[in-house]
């Protein structure tokens, strides 16, 4: 599957040019930001782990071996790409005992940056959101019209699509899905079936933006659309009064799309009517997910680009700086500027 149909259209425009996407490692850095003040004791040690060439899972079972201890006391708020530069929180239970002596799991690929003790363990999504620096090398565009769509972005956002690595090689992942979907069977094993479930509900929420790119309404509330604000999982639905909410212009709050599951979609209107559209074209998909029982949850439809600065430190590098929500993709905001060269494009960016 090509990236179009993993995605969808741009909300901006052709690509200004191109440019390469991780030449080396520092050129993607990501900072996790958790918003959680730790309490200094408790059986949990909570690590600021810096990492290299390694995926998060690889970290933790170095550092449970590290530790001693089995690979399931170690937690993680969200995984972090292998080829990049991170940092990111860990948390090691160990009841009863004191701090284990560290220093085996480190190396050229993982520093131990910081540690402190906290009652309680390291929760998945727990973290608010991720801090980006990226360093687009070999950049062949205009300066100009990349400051001029930068400076859109900035006050407009930008489409919240599932990045193109969520699905797998060429969309590997989707065949995959759909290939239980059909029989309505579920793999025997866990992280496979976590991964195939995650990626149908990813594939048909990029179908919904997409028709909504299209149409123009990604970024405009709708009477029947079910409204979010950026950091929140609630929602509610939009009337005439909401439609003309002033913090729809200031990007805190937005419309949504489905995370398909249980339940009808509490959607009405041309936003039930696209959504139902997707759903009968995409059945096998949405009935899995259903007799997997998943729930029916939203994820907002626009996303703003928060502290977004640009600088260009030669004069074919552009060098970003910004904050996405967590589960948000930082090639979402690549791909509205420039096309990724071949080797960009081997590497995947997936962050959460």
């Amino acid at each position: 599957m090509t990236e179009f149909e993993l995605l969808g259209p741009r909300a901006y425009g052709d690509a200004l040019g191109t440019a390469v996407l991780k030449a080396t490692a520092e050129d993607f850095q990501v900072d996790e930001v958790l918003d959680i003040p730790l309490s200094g004791d408790g059986e949990h040690l909570w690590l600021w782990v810096e990492k290299r060439g390694l995926n998060t899972e690889e970290a933790a079972r170095r550092l449970a071996k590290a530790a001693g201890v089995p690979l399931r006391t170690v937690s993680y708020a969200g995984l972090k790409d292998r080829q990049a530069l991170t940092r990111q929180w860990f948390s090691i239970q160990l009841p009863g005992k004191a701090d284990p002596q560290m220093s085996a799991a480190e190396n050229d690929t993982l520093r131990i940056l910081d540690s402190k003790r906290h009652k309680r363990k390291l929760q998945r999504g727990a973290h608010a959101a991720n801090g980006f620096t990226l360093r687009l090398t070999q950049l062949q565009a205009e300066k100009a019209e990349l400051d001029a769509r930068l400076e859109a972005i900035k006050l407009g956002g930008i489409p919240n699509y599932f990045g193109a690595q969520r699905f797998g090689h060429e969309g590997g992942n989707v065949g995959e899905a759909r290939h239980y979907a059909e029989r309505q069977a579920l793999p025997e094993q866990r992280n496979v079936r976590s991964r195939l479930l995650s990626t149908a509900r990813s594939y048909l929420f990029n179908r919904v933006l997409a028709e909504r790119v299209a149409n123009g309404s990604w970024d405009t509330a709708q009477v029947g659309d079910l409204l979010a604000f950026t950091d929140s999982r609630s929602f509610f639905p939009a009337g005439e009064a909401e439609c003309s909410d002033p913090r729809l212009a200031i990007l805190d709050l937005h419309p949504t799309g489905p995370q398909w599951g249980e339940g009808d979609s509490p959607a009405g209107g041309a936003t039930a009517a696209l959504e139902n559209k997707v759903a009968q074209n995409e059945s096998s998909l949405c009935n899995w997910l259903i007799k997997a029982g998943m729930e029916h949850e939203r994820r907002i439809l626009r996303l703003p680009i928060g502290r977004l600065t640009w600088h260009y430190p030669e004069p074919d590098i552009l060098q970003l700086e910004f904050v996405l929500p967590a589960g948000c993709f930082a090639t979402a905001l690549v791909r509205e500027l420039v096309d990724l060269a071949p080797a960009g494009q081997t590497d995947s960016s997936c962050v959460f």
